[in-house]
């Protein structure tokens, strides 16, 4: 992801460009953003989790999607999620190896820092055929990964859910998981 003293695109609720802010102060003042997340799912029915760092400065120490990150300035959302996942995983991916899901709106804040993260976020699915000691953490902003069988994530007891950043587990992931299925 984008360090904190970089500048992101501000937008509109129809993605339109309107301005630029610090990524730390659009998240501090809530500002409409651009995000994309990647979800990597196995043939053996599997999601693959990012464990976010300790010290980040939104959802630390939670599960996330496998990549994720901010569209930064000239970039679209392909293109970011190609980027992120070389950065976050290590892997390589052309533009034929994403599926596209769907653009969302979403709103949320961290109980943890108060920080509001509001994007639109493009959502892509990867069939990850390898091994997940494959994937390489980005050193500092990932612990590392985990794979979770989807007949687990489709019964989580209430604790298991406070693992997971809020949204995730309460909205995107049962759109994931419903489209995932669908392919093994």
């Amino acid at each position: 992801m984008l360090e904190s003293k970089g500048k992101l695109n501000i937008v509109d609720e129809s993605g339109n460009i309107v301005g630029e802010d610090f990524r730390e102060s659009i998240h501090e003042k809530g500002l409409l953003h651009q995000e994309i997340h990647v979800w990597f799912y196995t043939i053996q029915r599997e999601v693959i989790f990012q464990h976010r760092a300790k010290d980040k400065d939104t959802y630390p120490d939670l599960l996330d999607a496998t990549v994720g990150g901010h569209v930064e300035i000239g970039m679209d959302y392909l293109q970011t999620a190609l980027k992120e996942t070389s950065e976050e995983t290590g892997i390589s991916l052309a533009q034929g190896d994403l599926v596209f899901l769907q653009t969302v709106r979403k709103k949320d804040q961290d109980s943890v820092t108060g920080k509001t993260n509001n994007a639109i976020r493009a959502i892509y699915l990867y069939r990850h055929d390898g091994e997940i000691n494959e994937l390489k953490p980005e050193k500092g902003k990932i612990i590392g990964f985990e794979a979770w069988p989807f007949e687990r994530l489709l019964n989580l007891s209430e604790q298991e859910k406070k693992r997971f950043i809020p949204y995730i587990v309460n909205a995107e992931l049962p759109l994931v998981l419903k489209e995932i299925i669908k392919y093994c």
